[in-house]
């Protein structure tokens, strides 16, 4: 029976010291120098105080402690503005990056579509028309030249046709006019025959 006694202060024991070594590295991790400020918050409950008043449980906190965690809170929050503020530059910069880079892209976007228009147009009368409205113009041009070519012909082979016929009638109105010429020639000389042969018959009967 006395053994059992002892065997059980022992346990008792044990169990109290693992506990208690438990208890110690809990206290060991939580700290006001390191952690998150979650990991404080727990570290001032756990070191803090308590009593009952009126039926209300208040905790008592050094002001140490109070103090060195609102001063870890206040460097926790400047951190985390610097952070927003280090993240807020480097999205500025990021879009002034892609602001860049999409003015790049309209730019070679506007580079590569004259580059085509051009590619895909002439120069007409220093104005840039498309190749299809070129090649337009350029066969009614050649067209026109055609059509005013045939015309010419047309006018050319009129004319010259036109030609013949009046030094055809010239030539037959100078005929004409030559073979009443010497009509009028003959029909003079022999009227002027006839004059003649009456004055010597008139000059015979004298």
């Amino acid at each position: 029976m006395k053994g059992y006694k002892i065997l059980s202060i022992i346990i008792a024991l044990w169990t109290f010291n693992l506990q208690y070594a438990q208890d110690a590295g809990a206290q060991q991790e939580l700290s006001l120098d390191q952690g998150s400020i979650d990991s404080q918050f727990e570290f001032i409950y756990k070191k803090s105080g308590n009593y009952r008043a009126e039926g209300k449980r208040y905790e008592v906190v050094r002001v140490i402690n109070l103090d060195k965690l609102r001063k870890n809170v206040i460097d926790s929050i400047n951190a985390a503005n610097a952070k927003k503020s280090e993240l807020n530059a480097t999205i500025a910069t990021h879009e002034a990056t892609i602001s860049s880079l999409n003015k790049k892209l309209e730019d070679t976007t506007s580079n590569l579509n004259s580059v085509t228009a051009e590619k895909d147009s002439m120069s007409f009368l220093g104005i840039q028309v498309s190749k299809g409205t070129y090649n337009g113009i350029l066969w009614t041009i050649i067209a026109g030249l055609l059509a005013l070519l045939l015309l010419f012909i047309y006018k050319f082979r009129r004319s010259n046709i036109l030609t013949q016929i009046a030094k055809s009638n010239l030539s037959e109105l100078e005929t004409e006019y030559e073979d009443h010429r010497r009509r009028a020639l003959e029909r003079e000389q022999r009227i002027s025959r006839q004059l003649q042969d009456e004055i010597n018959k008139y000059k015979k009967m004298k």
